[in-house]
């Protein structure tokens, strides 16, 4: 399975465009004390890839919080037939050394 890499830049970009449904599987702490805006929160200890949303008109991208978790649920989604194989190439901490903007809860 090939795993597509889109850096914050084209993330960013996407998001903004509405080309992208951006799934954030970070743990609820994590999430609750930074995220994208727009992301929706999965987490990956209770993920789930046939409770993805079915976006036709939009490419579902993971992110966690350096690229690690978001490359297992790939891996989760490949196994359960999804076929959902993109993410943020180096998870939140990449999306904020580019300088991009996250809220909080």
């Amino acid at each position: 399975m090939k795993i597509t890499e889109l850096s914050p830049a084209e993330v960013q970009k996407a998001l903004a465009a509405g080309k992208i449904t951006l799934i954030d599987v970070r743990e609820p702490a994590e999430f609750k004390v930074g995220r994208i805006e727009g992301a929706y929160s999965m987490p990956l200890s209770t993920f789930d890839p046939t409770q993805l949303p079915s976006p036709t008109d939009r490419v579902v991208v993971f992110h966690c919080g350096v690229g690690r978790r978001s490359a297992m649920a790939i891996e989760k989604c490949a196994a359960a037939g999804v076929a959902h194989s993109t993410h943020l190439r180096g998870g939140l901490e990449a999306w904020l050394k580019a300088g991009l903007p996250t809220v909080s809860s």
